[in-house]
């Protein structure tokens, strides 16, 4: 039996310049964090006791004989992909799918881990996301960027720079104190509202002119720069990071329409009246979790504003997918 251990994400700034289509041709980064919520893969083979050959449970139950029976796109690649037979698969995660945080993402990296430990291969952190970038926007069809892949696989906070040659994930050099301020001065909430990123990010690709688009993608682009030059130099006030945030998230709001919605307008607008300095929508957009950075005297009046949404703590972590179980099984395919 393997169990995997994945996080999740949090993007900051450069969201949208992470699609291939767009940073082959002009370059693109951003800036985000893994924090110390997961998703967690179980997989081992199946006893041979059963009139159905895969067991697979998520937010629904399959009981299949072949590849093509299986209605999660994801699974169904990826076993076809590396050959697995023969599987009970089971999906557990802190916080719910298709809320910004990109969890899809996390649970094919998850999910690739696994299959490549049951097999008794350790896989690195870069074949471990070009995999999982591979299934998704490859074999799935599914629209979107490359960062979550990447951050759930390598962890921790970092930049991560595209180019037409692929990418570059390097890690943020941040004091350990202005690190755990940023951690302390930032605060979540889930808004309770879902939705599929690939959906969002079809219906934002639409309407605009490509021209403007790209204007836009270019200034989010250069705002990685400003950021991640307020987190290392530690004579720069670490509240600016909070107002750039403002500055990028009303930016991002006019690349599509399905950015944002009138109720998280309404919501981030409450956040700011009790004191954040600023915040965004985690994600593609249309809803999932709202975070905002507040300076400690404000944080309990964040809170206290917001009380009618969920309040998620969180602490940034650098681990990246792992494999936290393993027991070997004898298993003749």
């Amino acid at each position: 039996m393997v169990i995997s251990q994945t996080p999740f994400r949090m993007s900051f700034f450069g969201g949208g310049t992470d699609m291939e289509n767009y940073f082959r041709k002009y370059g693109g980064a951003v800036l985000s964090t893994t924090f110390d919520k997961y998703c967690y893969v179980t997989v081992r083979h199946l006893p041979r006791f059963f009139d159905y050959k895969t067991h697979l449970t998520y937010s629904r139950m399959e009981y299949v004989n072949t590849y093509d029976e299986i209605q999660h796109p994801a699974i169904r690649n990826a076993m076809k992909m590396l050959d697995m037979h023969e599987l009970r698969l089971t999906y557990e995660a802190d916080l719910p799918a298709q809320s910004g945080l990109g969890t899809s993402s996390s649970f094919a990296v998850g999910m690739l881990n696994a299959f490549y430990a049951l097999k008794g291969k350790y896989v690195d952190k870069k074949k471990l996301a070009d995999e999982a970038i591979y299934l998704e926007r490859e074999l799935c069809a599914e629209a979107g960027g490359w960062q979550d892949q990447i951050a759930a696989a390598f962890g921790g906070f970092n930049r991560i720079d595209f180019n037409e040659d692929g990418y570059k994930v390097s890690p943020v050099i941040i004091s350990p104190e202005r690190k755990s301020m940023l951690n302390y001065n930032l605060v979540m909430f889930f808004t309770g509202f879902t939705r599929f990123s690939s959906d969002i990010q079809k219906a934002n690709n639409a309407g605009e002119s490509n021209e403007n688009k790209i204007k836009k993608l270019k200034e989010m682009y250069s705002l990685v720069d400003e950021a991640e030059k307020i987190l290392v130099e530690k004579n720069s006030d670490l509240d600016e990071f909070g107002r750039l945030l403002d500055y990028t998230w009303k930016l991002k709001r006019t690349t599509g329409e399905k950015v944002s919605t009138e109720s998280i307008d309404a919501l981030y607008k409450k956040g700011i009246e009790a004191g954040a300095l600023g915040g965004k929508l985690l994600g593609a957009g249309g809803g999932g979790f709202l975070i905002f950075y507040v300076k400690p005297e404000n944080k309990q009046n964040l809170i206290n504003a917001m009380s009618g949404l969920l309040h998620v703590p969180f602490e940034f972590e650098n681990g990246g997918s792992r494999i936290i179980q393993y027991t070997a099984e004898d298993y003749e395919g």
